[in-house]
């Protein structure tokens, strides 16, 4: 993780950053697989943590790890996932912050105020599960 650091966002909370410059189309963060939790063991986690959970579907919950759980939202993000990585969509500036657009995301269902104040964004960051 010596590419990336995670310190206090304009965003939101805690934020990814570029320790050094990527190219465009060069893996950023590589992740690990997310600890897949029931129900129950949802509601056992710390309050803290609870924010990290996403609904994965047919009973089963995500808990994302860091850095994942770090990177925030922009409606002109920086990076798009592919195989468990984000990839740089341009290049990324060391001590740029790492971002993602969440509806292109698998994430089931969505729903939040968005605050990365780019010239793109969209205000509310909506998606339902069909």
């Amino acid at each position: 993780m010596a590419d990336i650091i995670i310190k206090k966002s304009k965003i939101e909370g805690l934020g990814v950053f570029a320790a050094r410059n990527f190219k465009k189309r060069e893996i950023v963060i590589k992740y690990t697989l997310p600890e897949v939790l029931t129900k129950e063991e949802v509601d056992q986690l710390p309050e803290k943590d609870k924010e990290y959970v996403q609904y994965a579907g047919e009973g089963k919950y995500i808990l994302h790890q860091a850095p994942a759980r770090f990177v925030n939202h922009s409606c002109d993000a920086n990076t798009y996932s592919d195989h468990l990585s984000d990839i740089a969509k341009r290049e990324i500036k060391k001590w740029e912050e790492i971002t993602a657009n969440y509806l292109d995301e698998k994430v089931p269902e969505l729903n939040m105020v968005c605050k990365c104040a780019s010239k793109n964004c969209c205000g509310v960051i909506k998606k339902v599960m069909i």
